[in-house]
């Protein structure tokens, strides 16, 4: 009996240098868990796309002329697209982090990674798993204690939400927490929904630093 291969990921590169994006998209393409579906070389045609194509993932550029990935990432997640949006920059600027993870995005690379380290955090990604590059941990660590809006407590969750919440923070995938904790995919996205609310934050990725920061505090 032929065993059943695993669905590709499917990757939308979105970035308005030529050349990076060539090669980006031939790094993906050689890999065979991974396929390209698209590209665009600005914000707006980044967003449709993200609507025609669905991908599973959206490569995002920071910085491109007219609509900027911030913008263009704040569209897609008001869309409610069932896309993970990892943003690329080449700065390491505090303020596009921090806004970025604000506005819902899944994960946060540097352009000048190494093309194995790019490669590991996308196949974190396509686990589920919220991703950026480990020299920005402890500057969003420190931008959001001194700037979050968030409870100082997680008082106000239940037990199950404190557990899913740790394993966010651990780098966890819905489908990861659902079988340690013995409950199901749906009701993990529900308690994930929730703690959210709850803690007045917008994404996995932000919920993940916040269990951090006050672990750390």
């Amino acid at each position: 009996m032929t065993p059943v291969e695993s669905p590709r990921c499917r990757v939308l590169l979105v970035d308005d240098h030529p050349l990076f994006r060539r090669g980006v998209m031939q790094l993906i393409a050689a890999q065979p868990d991974f396929e390209v579906v698209g590209e665009a070389a600005s914000g707006e045609d980044g967003v449709a796309l993200t609507h025609t194509l669905n991908p599973d993932i959206v490569l995002l550029d920071v910085d491109m002329r007219g609509m900027g990935g911030l913008l263009a990432l704040k569209q897609i997640k008001e869309s409610g697209a069932d896309t993970q949006v990892i943003m690329l920059s080449v700065s390491d600027a505090e303020i596009n982090l921090v806004t970025a993870v604000r506005s819902g995005a899944d994960g946060y690379l540097l352009k000048d990674a190494e093309p194995e380290e790019m490669l590991e955090k996308l196949r974190q990604a396509a686990r589920g798993e919220v991703i950026f590059t480990d020299s920005l941990m402890a500057m969003l660590v420190d931008a959001m204690r001194s700037g979050t809006p968030a409870p100082s407590t997680d008082e106000a969750l239940t037990e199950r939400e404190r557990q899913i919440l740790q394993l966010i923070a651990a780098g966890k995938s819905n489908k990861h927490i659902a079988r340690q904790l013995g409950i199901s995919d749906g009701t993990v996205k529900v308690h994930v929904k929730n703690l959210l609310r709850k803690l007045h934050l917008r994404s996995r990725l932000e919920a993940a630093v916040w269990a951090l920061n006050h672990r750390t505090a």
